[in-house]
């Protein structure tokens, strides 16, 4: 089975209403679908993002740059396509805007594997699990009043939600532990409860904060410090007794393996855009494992599911529905759990009708 041509497509996603958080403020999405198809009539798909829709033209055109590495080669050799990639993005530089081509294209072959195979993605890898426990991520915003962020809270606690992430970076400190205050008073101590800085602390800022909120019982604490500052964020993950969540913004195996002999983090948190897809996903997550150190998932959910299922060390899966909509499919969740679908590839399928209509 052979790659005979990868196909692109730019959408923009309004996001509605927007949200807030310590990088700004967020109104839309671009979106650039991929469609790799082969000679064996089976397709794979995936999608890469921008934030504001701020340069998704150079997104794209990486995407597209990147296609001649995989057309004309063997669909199943994902190795070979991503070492390929890699020594011809040499020159540009082994992260941002390459890596996330590189993402693209890995993501589109894994499904179409998938496919060929009749298998789901998480099976190809080996098979960990069948179900990962979930956080919903989609909500509990830096710019939701006290009383909205109460409700808010609340109301996933009523769906079923065992665990549920929230925001930081009020100017004022005193504001952000009122506001965890009132909602782990309002969720109670058995539910899960993750808060995220995104970036937006000093390292002296990070350990004072940090330790205002051991008494919240926090599953982790997320990004406090920019994400380029591993060496800082050693010192407040050995400062702190809450764990510290980190990788989001960090990219492929070399930048994880840096984080990981600094114990930069204590759960590493590989994003499938900018980590190099499922095959460099993967190999972060045994390096962890090696370390003792668990993995989770940033955004994606609907595919990042695949890849942890076959990991034996991963924790949660990040449930952050912001292109729910373009699938077919559902993500299906028990008890707190969020299945693994059996269906082939990815085991989700690019609803063309949504598509069509965001498409520009």
């Amino acid at each position: 089975m052979k790659v005979t041509r990868i196909e692109t497509q730019a959408l923009r996603l309004p996001l509605e209403p927007p949200i807030g958080s310590a990088l700004g403020q967020f109104t839309c999405f671009g979106i650039v679908l991929v469609t790799l198809h082969t000679d064996a009539g089976i397709t794979g798909e995936n999608l890469v993002f921008t934030l504001n829709d701020r340069r998704t033209k150079v997104l794209r055109q990486m995407v597209e740059d990147l296609a001649d590495v995989a057309v004309g080669q063997d669909a199943g050799h994902i190795a070979g396509f991503w070492a390929r990639a890699w020594k011809d993005i040499n020159f540009l530089g082994h992260k941002g805007v390459p890596v996330m081509g590189i993402s693209a294209i890995d993501g589109a072959l894994w499904d179409a594997l998938g496919k060929a195979s009749n298998l789901p993605i998480y099976r190809l890898l080996g098979g960990a699990k069948n179900r990962v426990p979930a956080y919903h991520s989609g909500g509990l915003w830096l710019d939701r009043s006290l009383e909205a962020l109460v409700d808010e809270a609340l109301s996933f606690k009523a769906q079923g939600w065992r665990a549920m992430k929230m925001r930081f970076g009020h100017s004022d400190p005193s504001i952000d532990i009122a506001r965890v205050r009132a909602v782990r008073a309002a969720i109670g101590p058995d539910i899960k409860l993750m808060a995220d800085s995104n970036q937006g602390l000093t390292e002296p800022q990070a350990i004072r904060f940090g330790r205002m909120l051991e008494e919240f019982n926090l599953t982790w604490y997320e990004e406090p410090l920019p994400a380029y500052d591993v060496e800082g964020l050693a010192r407040v993950a050995e400062a702190l007794d809450t764990p510290i969540a980190s990788g989001e913004t960090e990219y492929t195996r070399y930048g994880f393996r840096r984080m990981l002999e600094l114990r930069s983090a204590d759960i590493l948190m590989p994003d499938l855009q900018r980590v190099g897809g499922v095959s460099e996903f993967v190999r972060v997550g045994h390096m962890a494992e090696s370390h003792d150190v668990p993995v989770s998932s940033h955004l994606f959910p609907e595919t990042s599911i695949q890849v942890l299922g076959g990991l034996s060390n991963s924790s949660f899966l990040e449930y952050m529905p912001w292109f729910s909509q373009l699938y077919n499919e559902a993500l299906e969740f028990e008890n707190g759990d969020a299945i693994v679908p059996e269906r082939p590839g990815w085991g989700f399928t690019f609803d063309q009708s949504r598509v069509q209509y965001l498409t520009r």
